[in-house]
């Protein structure tokens, strides 16, 4: 290749990549590196897609709690989770400062019902502000 001032410019694109086997080179690495990226996020698409449809969920609600007095609350929630599967739950009182102030884990058992309400009666050690579900889990 021939420069506008007269030079064969080859030698110099040979020396730095410029040649046309090297760009065929890079647009093949391009391609490549591509075509791994596309299959990575293929295989986790479908591996996001399959975990979904995992194991027996479970989706749990605070509705309401009642301070009934010093020593007593009571916490409604509502548990949705495949017919026929234990659970457990955590049931917590806090006070003012959100300090734990009663604890309860109680065991749902299964039934034909998706969704179902209950109410939990926790003691405390003193006057509670509120009470709600802490976590539940699969049995």
């Amino acid at each position: 290749m021939v420069s506008n001032t007269g030079h064969d410019t080859s030698v110099l694109d040979e020396r730095y990549g410029r040649s046309s086997d090297a760009r065929k080179k890079q647009r093949r690495v391009a391609w490549i590196v591509g075509g791994i990226f596309a299959a990575i996020f293929c295989a986790w698409v479908v591996w996001a897609a399959l975990d979904a449809v995992g194991p027996a969920a479970l989706d749990v609600r605070d509705t309401a709690h009642v301070v009934v007095d010093d020593r007593t609350v009571e916490v409604t929630f509502e548990l949705s989770v495949e017919p026929g599967t234990t659970s457990y739950c955590a049931v917590q009182a806090l006070n003012d400062t959100f300090a734990i102030v009663g604890w309860k884990v109680v065991e749902i058992p299964g039934s034909d019902q998706r969704t179902r309400t209950f109410t939990e009666t926790l003691t405390t050690t003193e006057l509670a502000s509120t009470g709600l579900i802490y976590r539940c889990w699969l049995a």
